[in-house]
């Protein structure tokens, strides 16, 4: 075997592959997921309470609102134009503060304040928005207030579910890049003859199934990590997540060709696909509940490939955490090599049959 040869059918495969729809369908399909989880997902269960103010005087409270964490503040220059926004739902609450509001205050007045809340927001913003805007009061006075108030967590902290959906991401661009594009190349090949042709020449088949490899290894790898970018999970140990990212890469694209040296023509390709569904995704079920026992995921072999992605990327460990389970992947995408050796032997015989 020789790196020249497969690198020209790399090459073509590069030069013709924008043409398919499968090279697309791996770039869009990530994009989209994204965004439809993080508009929907993403806002749906973490929204920060949204609070305009209109501050006619300069007050305290304005200033302490600028630097709370948690709350979405916005300012704004006219009552009524708050009012509307807030009846609109565009913001969850609306402080309307006038002016020389801290000096009456501090001088024991009860001035009126005027604090708008959304029909249509959360409750739990409303009460967030109406506390915080109770106790900013009585600090402008300058008292203690009436109650000490202890926040306690019960249960561990989870993870939001933004981050949780990562993994379904991921083994989508994993395995529409890296093994459904060159599976599908394989077999549009052979259905058109175009494989044959290929080997007829002194290409052998090692070379071709290198190329398929490499050109699914690729994909797989930049439409992973535009996939982690977009859901900002490249972090400050984004060397370490390339290298596991990379790893993944390999491993999809050697499913890739024992489907694609599987697979006779487009119609036993989706049905191989789909057949093997549950058994390629069936892992990333149990990043969304965790409270699963989670030693089930372990039987899935594709865990092994996302597993180290979603722990190194995710929950930042390091490749030193997450040696045992990439040894584990590395194993199992050896053993796929040599199925993947009987299986061209046997689309060999099947093509030299045919023609």
């Amino acid at each position: 075997m020789t790196l020249s040869r497969a690198w020209v059918v790399l090459r073509k495969d590069l030069a013709l592959g924008p043409r398919s729809p499968i090279f697309l369908y791996a770039i869009v399909l990530p994009v989209a997921l994204t965004a439809v989880f993080q508009l929907a997902f993403g806002s749906l269960f973490e929204p920060a309470p949204r609070l305009a103010v209109v501050d006619e005087g300069s007050s305290s409270i304005t200033a302490a609102l600028r630097e709370m964490d948690g709350i979405d503040l916005t300012l704004l220059d006219d009552a009524d134009a708050l009012r509307a926004a807030v009846e609109a739902n565009d913001h969850d609450g609306g402080l309307v503060l006038p002016p020389g509001f801290d000096e009456s205050v501090r001088a024991g007045d009860r001035p009126p304040l005027d604090l708008f809340l959304s029909g249509e927001s959360y409750a739990a913003n409303r009460l967030i928005l109406t506390v915080t805007t109770l106790d900013l009061v009585r600090a402008v006075d300058g008292g203690p207030p009436p109650v000490q108030v202890d926040l306690v967590r019960l249960g561990s902290a989870g993870l939001p579910i933004g981050l949780r959906l990562v993994p379904v991401i991921m083994m989508y661009a994993l395995f529409i890049a890296g093994a459904f594009l060159p599976a599908s190349s394989m077999v549009d090949e052979k259905t058109r003859g175009t494989l044959t042709a290929i080997l007829v020449t002194p290409a052998r088949v090692s070379e071709v199934l290198v190329a398929k490899a490499a050109l699914g290894s690729l994909m797989a790898f930049l439409v992973s990590i535009m996939t982690l970018w977009l859901n900002s999970a490249l972090g400050a140990n984004w060397p370490q997540v390339l290298v596991v990212v990379a790893l993944g890469a390999v491993f999809s694209s050697l499913l890739g060709l024992v489907i694609g040296s599987l697979a006779k023509d487009g119609a036993m390709l989706f049905t191989i696909v789909k057949s093997s569904g549950i058994l390629l995704f069936g892992p990333v079920i149990f990043y969304l509940f965790p409270d699963w026992p989670q030693w089930i995921a372990r039987l899935f072999p594709t865990f092994w490939m996302i597993d180290p992605i979603w722990r190194v990327a995710v929950l930042g460990e390091g490749l030193g955490q997450v040696w045992l389970t990439i040894a584990v992947a590395v194993g199992i995408g050896l053993a796929l090599v040599p199925v993947i050796r009987v299986l061209s032997r046997r689309m060999l015989t099947q093509l030299a049959s045919a023609s």
